[in-house]
């Protein structure tokens, strides 16, 4: 965790980012930043724009003022730029590639093997070649425990394991920055930790990351920064010493405390 070069600029910065979805305010004036290295967890409420934020970041969505900028490059422009359509530009195309995400549903394809969902990408994106994306994917699939899964299909997976194999797909395009979408939240409770597991490595081996979650203690663990969104706006952002233990904003202590009373009332 925590690699920041005071000399290079943030390797993602969302700078007064708004977005509509007809007459609902989204995101409103958005700014955040998250250096090589960082850990950075979005929390809050449902419907609080956290998600959204995301696909933002990824050119899923469009972003109706403010900018995006990777690595210091302004990157997905506005529409009033180039109309109302995601930017398929060239940069746009080259910087989203050096992005993977993870969603809540695995979006595995289901007529492809554990390996053949891996070497997918990398063939027909990269264009390397089927021996070498293979050697890859096996290697992947080591580091989320299913190298002896290979030859599976997704319905033959839990939902653990079909998830730990949705982040091999994303890290065989090699990406700087690691995007997680509420990853667990499809998940049966006693699959969860088992998808944590290999989050809490990639960030101890320096992988860049973004995580929307409702998981606490990942959050209380894992991150360099803590961020609340709620309504579209960033409410608080610290790191987690002082976001879970003593929060400046009064709306953050009505969050965690509303969140405490639901874990010990499900105890």
């Amino acid at each position: 965790m925590m690699s920041e070069n005071p000399g290079r600029p943030p390797l993602i910065a969302l700078n007064g980012v708004n977005k509509w979805f007809g007459k609902r305010h989204i995101l409103r004036e958005v700014s955040l930043d998250i250096h090589r290295g960082q850990v950075l967890c979005l929390i809050g409420p449902s419907g609080a724009g956290k998600s959204t934020a995301l696909r933002c970041i990824n050119n899923l969505e469009t972003i109706d003022s403010g900018e995006i900028r990777f690595d210091g490059d302004r990157v997905f422009d506005s529409p009033q730029r180039r109309g109302r359509t995601l930017d398929n530009s060239r940069q746009a195309r080259e910087t989203r590639a050096r992005m993977g995400m993870v969603f809540q549903s695995f979006n595995l394809f289901p007529h492809l093997s554990v390996v053949e969902n891996l070497i997918e990408a990398p063939i027909h994106v990269l264009k390397k070649g089927k021996d070498e994306a293979r050697h890859l994917a096996m290697e992947l699939l080591a580091k989320v425990g299913l190298e002896d899964r290979y030859g599976h299909y997704p319905h033959q997976l839990s939902g653990g394991q079909q998830q730990r194999v949705a982040i091999a797909r994303a890290l065989a395009m090699k990406p700087e920055l690691m995007l997680f979408d509420e990853p667990t939240s499809a998940l049966d409770p006693e699959l969860v930790g088992e998808v944590l597991k290999v989050m809490r490595n990639l960030a101890a081996e320096g992988m860049t990351m973004i995580v929307v979650t409702h998981e606490m203690e990942f959050a209380k663990g894992v991150a360099d920064r803590v961020v609340l969104m709620v309504d579209g706006e960033i409410v608080e952002s610290a790191t987690p010493q002082v976001m879970f233990t003593n929060p400046e904003k009064e709306r953050t202590k009505r969050f965690l405390d509303k969140l405490l009373s639901r874990g010990s009332d499900q105890m």
